[in-house]
């Protein structure tokens, strides 16, 4: 099976439609399959829900769909840094599904192994248990929180052989795993595709069988935050 492609646009090919759900890796700007998400807006695909720690900031990553108005739904842990999130939700333009940063995690990872649902402690007693099932074990009350399966899984690693086996570099690694997991079609970037049998199987990270599409391109990394010491 073929799964390098040349370019996002074609590795995206024949995916996208519009109502669509996307899991995306990454953490505020760290690790995000900023290509891919470029080529989703040039795409004009429109009303997605997108299952994300975060959205980016204003004007690079994820938030790019929100300035175009392509989200219809987020489902995501914080929403700091981007204005425009803030403007839109607040305004009722946008939906927002808040989940705790390991709540949503595990919902990912849930997803990807074929897991319906679990039990947790987190959120009880607040808003975030509002209308789901409450049970008891050992004098303990949990929530029950459904796992989450998107149409597509758009995420970022470092390396990665043509079979599909990714390696993340470092905090990186953060969302990209379980996102990955979770799509029924996974396509991903890398700064780097490397000849088969090249990566020590120890140092693999996620299996190249959650990966579907796979393309090598340039990145900006841009630092969300930069702050250096005083002259």
């Amino acid at each position: 099976m073929q799964k390098v492609y040349g370019s996002a646009t074609a590795a995206l090919d024949g995916l996208l439609f519009d109502g669509m759900t996307i899991a995306a890796g990454g953490f505020g700007l760290c690790g995000i399959p900023e290509n891919l998400i470029l080529a989703i807006r040039e795409s004009g695909v429109k009303d997605l829900t997108v299952a994300s720690n975060n959205c980016g900031v204003d004007d690079f990553g994820l938030g790019i769909l929100l300035r175009s108005r392509q989200i219809r739904k987020m489902i995501s842990s914080y929403v700091g840094e981007n204005a425009e999130f803030m403007r839109q939700y607040l305004s009722g333009e946008l939906e927002l599904e808040f989940n705790p940063q390991g709540t949503l995690a595990e919902r990912m990872r849930a997803g990807g192994c074929g897991i319906p649902g679990f039990y947790t402690r987190t959120g009880v007693g607040t808003v975030i248990a509002e209308n789901k099932e409450h049970k008891d074990f050992d004098g303990e009350t949990y929530i029950l929180e459904r796992a989450i399966v998107t149409d597509l899984a758009i995420v970022k690693g470092w390396k990665a052989d043509d079979t599909g086996n990714l390696v993340f570099r470092k905090t990186a690694r953060n969302f990209n795993p379980p996102a990955a997991m979770c799509g029924r079609v996974c396509v991903a970037e890398v700064e780097e595709i490397v000849p088969r049998g090249s990566l020590d199987p120890d140092h693999i990270h996620l299996p190249g069988i959650y990966v579907h599409r796979l393309i090598e391109d340039h990145h900006e990394k841009r630092i969300e935050q930069r702050t250096v010491r005083s002259a």
